[in-house]
């Protein structure tokens, strides 16, 4: 399982993208909706897009235009059916849903 840790405030990088084509061309070669919890796009950093962010009041967010830019990215290089956690280290933001996801991998 691949978790890339993106940047929530600037979005995909051409490393981010090169990464995202790597792991799209092996699940063009299986089934796209078996594979997704394989690779799991991590957004941190969110509590850096909102002024006085807190874990029970405006945990963190995405602007619009990062989200559209890696759904793009993701679509272009095959790993569109990927989910995507926003996370926060400070608010705790997705916290729990990384940790379902690193449930699933050990169980894999």
């Amino acid at each position: 399982v691949v978790f890339p840790l993106i940047d929530a405030r600037h979005g995909p990088t051409d490393e981010d993208a090169k990464i995202m084509h790597k792991v799209g061309t092996i699940m063009r070669n299986t089934d796209k909706k078996q594979n997704n919890a394989k690779y799991v796009i991590i957004l941190t950093k969110a509590d850096k897009n909102v002024k006085g962010a807190t874990s029970e009041k405006n945990p963190g967010k995405v602007a619009e235009s990062v989200r559209d830019k890696l759904v793009d990215t993701m679509t272009a290089n095959g790993v569109g059916y990927a989910p995507i956690v926003v996370t926060s280290a400070e608010t705790r933001l997705g916290r729990d849903e990384v940790w379902k996801y690193l449930r699933l991998a050990a169980e894999s």
